[in-house]
């Protein structure tokens, strides 16, 4: 019997690209999958793994996914994720859950001491402290799944502590426009990454380098280093997934195509490596490799993300939901591109006083998320 991987977020991009890795490895196999609205892929995908255990968040789906499904256990609606993972029988929890939803699912597999791909960068964002101490408590291991936490993770196998850990970004579609020509671009623009293909939300994060700055933040709580050490440096062709510095000067970095079968497949068959199908680097055909320093000025999101990382208590919390908010309302033409930073940052002003130093459950990260959607929301109208 292969390890066995439950999936949940199994429709989106990283749930895909799990799946098609697993398919290509006899000795993984899916143990169960879960999806949020798309019922349709959900099924076809339950069909052709022969999965016998499935969920949906969507509650007026269940019933369509278990017509579709009669010999499977369906379950849906409101904590039918916890219920999936508390039910399937798995080796590896797979978190591909976007956003700060995908905390309930951390949660639940943490609970059951069972090894996680984290793939949901929120998680740790909002409850970091939380959320890795239930890991060392179940003697659960978190496994990074995003490829710049994937090469710190590859980078650090073996090592000592590292003296400064370097996130690269691509820089996003906009990389090198000034601010003021930010103010016109579309939502299409927004979503055409020059080098990840990734879903509407994480595509948009990256625009504004949100997304790195969630990374930072992310990069702190898995490898227990100080915000103080990390450095978020641009490199467009994204070849380099992130490199570690030691004491000694000596600096180690991981490379690979941009593509996240790569670190999905380390995640899945840690601490083993198995074969990819998929291109391999060939650094002859590789011209430059460039660095920069981001444009911070453009890029407003950056630090408040990693202010807030800094400050700690609810101000992360804060900040993810009010991101979440504004990325929705610049979809839907709510607000402009530069506006995402704008009512992030009225969002953490509104909520100066509310934002403690500090959190001790659970409860308090879910009453403070739900008042900074509040806030936003009342700052988009």
């Amino acid at each position: 019997m292969g390890k066995r991987v439950l999936i949940l977020g199994s429709t989106g991009s990283i749930g895909t690209q799990a799946l098609e890795v697993i398919s290509q490895d006899p000795e993984l196999e899916v143990a169960g999958l879960a999806a949020g609205a798309n019922f349709l892929r959900l099924i076809e995908q339950a069909r052709r793994f022969g999965v016998g255990k499935v969920a949906i968040m969507d509650e007026n789906a269940g019933a369509k996914v278990a017509e579709a499904l009669p010999e499977a256990t369906v379950c849906a609606g409101p904590g039918c994720i916890h219920g999936l993972v508390d039910e399937v029988e798995a080796d590896l929890v797979l978190n591909a859950v976007v956003g700060a939803a995908g905390l309930e699912a951390t949660l639940a597999a943490l609970e059951r001491g069972l090894d996680l791909a984290l793939a949901n960068k929120e998680s740790l964002v909002v409850a970091g402290e939380l959320v890795t101490g239930m890991a060392r408590r179940r003697k659960a291991r978190i496994l990074p799944v995003d490829s710049e936490h994937s090469a710190i993770f590859q980078c650090l196998e073996g090592q000592p502590r590292p003296e400064r850990i370097f996130l690269t970004a691509s820089g996003g579609p906009f990389f090198g426009m000034p601010p003021a020509g930010l103010v016109a671009v579309t939502r299409d623009q927004a979503l055409l990454h020059p080098r990840w293909k990734m879903g509407s939300k994480v595509t948009i994060d990256s625009a504004t380098l949100m997304n790195k700055g969630l990374e930072v933040i992310e990069a702190h709580h898995l490898f227990e280093i100080g915000y103080d050490d990390i450095e978020v440096i641009i490199h467009p062709q994204s070849i380099i997934h992130s490199l570690v510095r030691f004491d000694d000067g000596s600096v180690m970095a991981q490379l690979g195509l941009p593509s996240m079968k790569l670190p999905i497949a380390y995640a899945l068959n840690y601490p083993r490596r198995r074969p990819v199908e998929m291109p391999k680097l060939d650094l002859t055909e590789k011209k430059n490799l460039t660095f920069f320093k981001p444009d911070r000025q453009a890029f407003p999101c950056l630090d408040l993300a990693i202010e807030a990382g800094r400050r700690g208590g609810g101000a992360p919390i804060a900040l993810n939901a009010a991101n979440e908010i504004a990325v929705a309302s610049f979809l839907t033409g709510r607000v402009d591109f530069p506006g995402i930073a704008a009512l992030v940052e009225g969002t953490l002003e509104a909520m100066d006083g509310e934002l403690g130093s500090s959190l001790t459950s659970f409860d308090e990260v879910e009453a403070i998320d739900a008042e900074a959607r509040r806030h936003a929301e009342a700052l988009v109208r």
